[in-house]
């Protein structure tokens, strides 16, 4: 057993058994972890925290072997975003970002760049005001970082030029070029605005990202793949997606 000291950001957490609360953390050393916090709901002054989602605290929690709940035996808020929870929009926009990278990253395996990219997402959703630009951006980062992106630089079936004409499969995960489309392929339009968009956001730093201006059209487009393509291929479903606009 290991006493681990670390920084992590709440995804979720739910009551168990009498006293106690489960928490899915996502922490910078050691990834997605969860812990049990025992008698936090009896005594609320035992932690420093109330565990709300998009919260960061430095947690200390002993890494049992055989199981993969370990005990949280310190548990200390450090950063809030209030920002985030001045209206529902962004509200539902950090709960979807909660809910995505609890459901596609692995248990207890480190990736701080995604951990950097969910505190930037944070600190963005406060102050950004078109926060369905935001969450799409989200979406492609947080894909190519877990190694899920959707395969948009070529033909994901011969591997040739994409520049026009292209459709989206989402059975395939990627783009098809005219000479691969086949009739009763299940295919959706893509702009090329929509594809330098996503090869764009998946390239550059989340600052320059932040800069990019997507048009109406292009938002659109990036729901529906998006949306589409992790519904098929992680076989999950993200239920707070369907509030978002």
């Amino acid at each position: 057993m290991a006493i681990i000291s670390t920084e992590a950001i709440v995804l979720r957490s739910i009551d168990h058994r009498e006293t106690s609360k489960l928490a899915f953390f996502f922490t910078r050393s050691h990834g997605r972890v969860i812990g049990v916090l025992k008698g936090i709901r009896k005594d609320s002054r035992k932690f420093h925290t109330s565990l709300d989602k998009l919260t960061v605290n430095d947690i200390v929690f002993y890494q049992y072997r055989n199981s993969d709940i370990h005990l949280v035996s310190h548990c200390d808020m450090k950063e809030y975003f209030p920002g985030v929870r001045q209206d529902m929009k962004r509200i539902t926009a950090g709960e979807y970002a909660c809910e995505l990278v609890n459901k596609i990253m692995p248990l207890e395996e480190k990736n701080e760049k995604v951990y950097e990219l969910l505190l930037n997402y944070c600190h963005a959703l406060g102050r950004v005001r078109d926060i369905g630009r935001l969450v799409h951006m989200f979406q492609i980062k947080v894909l190519s970082l877990s190694g899920f992106q959707p395969h948009i630089d070529s033909c994901v079936q011969c591997g040739g030029d994409v520049r026009a004409r292209a459709k989206f499969s989402t059975f395939k995960g990627g783009l098809v070029c005219p000479r691969c489309q086949r009739q009763g392929m299940a295919l959706m339009a893509v702009s090329p605005g929509a594809v330098a968009s996503v090869l764009y956001v998946g390239q550059h730093s989340w600052d320059q990202c932040l800069k990019l201006v997507l048009t109406p059209g292009v938002k659109r487009e990036l729901k529906q793949i998006l949306n589409n393509f992790l519904i098929y291929h992680l076989e999950k479903n993200i239920k707070s997606g369907k509030y978002l606009d």
